[in-house]
């Protein structure tokens, strides 16, 4: 009764802040530089809330639930330690928040493209990630890599600078057993992972790379702990949602 809690709490906590804080625990510091469409969004002058990914010089692809109406949101591109003012980061303000019109603050349909104020300068840290082609299945048991600048753990604070780790793709009928009503396999993905490491509150919007090609938007976790195996972790499937993009992108 209380794990079933916190999970509806979750989701409560999503339609209520407008954004969570879904970090990476365990895992490595990534080399720097080497995910140059990773995305830090940030409120309130250099407050980290969520992840996304560069996917045109004048578009960011991330979660919905990572918007919040009170705050500004700054997206800030070619960061490694987003503590530090580093001569590659570029910092550039939101024009227009783009959420797919079925979301409605709860857990389906979790995206958004932001399109930016000004174009990205592309360069050696700064450049975009490719979209898969077409909505297609992917078999379980791939190994796929995440990266954020989340939570460390499940009772700690977000991290300096980017990490990331390996989570494998999970059956999507054994989600739809622990998840039950949560998870919707035709738009959405899941991933098993080790009790050491995985996605956490603050990774939310980030991406989980899958044979080199963005598959997945980190969406939801349990929320009492992140990285209990029990719970799979899972992510908004990208290509499901291509004819979305590329309208809105138009």
């Amino acid at each position: 009764m209380i794990h079933a809690y916190c999970i509806v709490f979750f989701f409560q906590l999503l339609s209520l802040s407008g954004a969570s804080e879904s970090g990476i625990v365990g895992g490595k510091v990534a080399k720097a530089h080497s995910r140059p469409y990773m995305a830090s969004l940030q409120f309130d002058g250099g407050h980290h809330a969520c992840g996304g990914i560069l996917i045109r010089e004048d578009f960011v692809l991330t979660t919905a639930h990572c918007n919040n109406s009170k705050h500004e949101m700054t997206v800030v591109l070619g960061a490694h330690d987003i503590t530090k003012k580093e001569n590659s980061q570029q910092r550039i303000k939101v024009a227009k928040y783009i959420q797919h019109p079925n979301y409605n603050g709860g857990h389906g349909y979790d995206i958004m493209l932001l399109e930016l104020k000004n174009k990205a300068m592309l360069n050696k840290y700064v450049k975009t990630i490719d979209l898969p082609k077409k909505d297609k299945k992917y078999p379980a048991l791939i190994i796929c890599t995440v990266a954020g600048w989340g939570k460390t753990g499940q009772n700690e604070g977000t991290s300096n600078v980017l990490k990331e780790t390996t989570e494998k793709l999970q059956f999507s009928f054994e989600c739809k057993n622990i998840w039950q009503e949560y998870f919707h396999s035709e738009h959405m993905i899941c991933t098993k992972f080790e009790k050491s490491g995985g996605v956490c509150q603050g990774d939310s919007g980030g991406p989980l790379i899958c044979k080199e090609k963005p598959l997945g938007l980190t969406a939801f976790t349990d929320k009492c702990n992140c990285s209990d195996p029990k719970y799979p972790h899972v992510f908004t499937k990208i290509s499901f949602f291509l004819p979305w993009i590329k309208e809105k992108m138009q």
